[in-house]
This record gives C-alpha cells, sequence and structure tokens, in this order.
C-alpha cells in the first residue's frame, strides 16, 4: 500500500448520530403501530443504508410498504431533526481533526450510507468544505455497505488505487465494505457505541486522536 487517498464513514465516525437515528425510527414506527426495543432498531440502522434501513422498516411493519422509501425518509428526518435539535453537539472533535489533517497531505472524501444532502449538511456542520474533495450518498452508489461498491466508487472518481486508500469506520458492514474492496480499514469503536465486531479491520481505536500515518505504516511493517 501507498497511500494516496483517505475515505471516512460520516455517521458514527465524524458526527455522533447513528443513536439519533436510531431513536428517530423508534419513534417513527411507534407513531405507525409498531413498538420495537432500542437493540432491534440499532441493530436496523448501525452502518446500513437508507435503501436497507427501509427493507427493514417495511418488513417489521409491512402497512408501510405503501409509503415510498423516499416519502419516509423525508418523515423520518423531520423526526431526526427534533431530536438532532435538542441534542448537545454532534460533531466527533477528533475525528474532524483528523480529517482536516489529513487533507492536507492527501484527497479525503466521504461515503456514507445516509442521503446525500444530509452529508452534505454535516460536512457543513463539520466545517470541512474546503477539506473534502466530495461526497458519495445513498443515492450514488448501490448496493450499500457491506457491499464495496461505495468506497470503489469513490476510488474510481478520485483515480487512484482502492488498495492505496485508507479507510476510517465505525460499523462491522462499513469495515467489511472497506476490505472487500482491498482498501486498509482504522475502525473507530467509541465506549458509547452499539458493539459491533471491528476486528476484520486493520487498526481500532477508541479516539481517533490516537491515529498518525507514521504508527498506521509502523503496523503494517512485516514483524
Amino acid at each position: 500500500m501507498s497511500l494516496q487517498a483517505v475515505i471516512f464513514d460520516l455517521d458514527g465516525t465524524l458526527v455522533d448520530t447513528e443513536l439519533l437515528w436510531a431513536d428517530a425510527l423508534r419513534a417513527y414506527l411507534a407513531d405507525h403501530g409498531c413498538a420495537c426495543d432500542k437493540t432491534q432498531i440499532l441493530d436496523i440502522v448501525f452502518g446500513r443504508s437508507w435503501t436497507d434501513i427501509y427493507r427493514s422498516v417495511v418488513a417489521l411493519q409491512p402497512a408501510l410498504a405503501a409509503v415510498p422509501a423516499a416519502n419516509m425518509a423525508v418523515a423520518l428526518r423531520a423526526y431526526y431533526i427534533r431530536l438532532r435539535d435538542q441534542s448537545d453537539d454532534i460533531v466527533i472533535a477528533s475525528s474532524s481533526r483528523l480529517l482536516k489533517q489529513l487533507a492536507s497531505e492527501f484527497p479525503v472524501i466521504i461515503v456514507s450510507g445516509s442521503p446525500r444532502a444530509d452529508v452534505e449538511e454535516a460536512v457543513r456542520l463539520l466545517e470541512a468544505e474546503p477539506h473534502v474533495r466530495f461526497v458519495l450518498g445513498a443515492e450514488d452508489y448501490a448496493p450499500g455497505k457491506p457491499s464495496p461498491a461505495g468506497f470503489l466508487e469513490g476510488a474510481r472518481r478520485l483515480g487512484v488505487n482502492p488498495q492505496d486508500c485508507l479507510v476510517f469506520e465505525d460499523s462491522q458492514a462499513g469495515v467489511a465494505a472497506a476490505k472487500a474492496a482491498g482498501m486498509s480499514c482504522v475502525a473507530l469503536s467509541r465506549p458509547c457505541a452499539h458493539p459491533q465486531d471491528l476486528s476484520a479491520a486493520d487498526w481500532v481505536l477508541d479516539d481517533l486522536a490516537l491515529f498518525s500515518v507514521a504508527a498506521f505504516e509502523r503496523r503494517r511493517m512485516p514483524a
């Protein structure tokens, strides 16, 4: 690997939003006659694309099959915004700082399973517009993670080989997608996050403030 580009996931890696999305979905389902426990909702939301989430929602509450995915996304986002506006700062500060540091050396992009409009809004919240080359949202690739499609599309648009990309992820599906793309992967396992198996990553950290390119390259050197 000769590092040429860096790819960040968004939710749970740069911004602390996945628990908010889970709470929003739980409230939405409850209002439509489907009571779910939090663990069940977390398993639906974490690391998955909107297309996959929509399918799981319809499987839980078949009556919602009458609601087009785009309409449900708009309704769910309204629940999410209400929760977000009641929350403290959702930026994961150390991750945001790392993105900006790495962008001074490498092209940086964001590949997320969230709608592109939400990803772009998050980039503005992070004050990262000058540092991010482009973003890919759920509508820009298919299928979603754990398929490598999004990461491979990002590498294609950057004009770099997948094996020369480093991915930062926080979900089991995201790590699987990065490794399936032939990319290196650093996983963020924050103590407050939904527990997942991130052991397939090249390096698992509980805070991206601990990351440096030099330390990562040392870890990859043969013993």
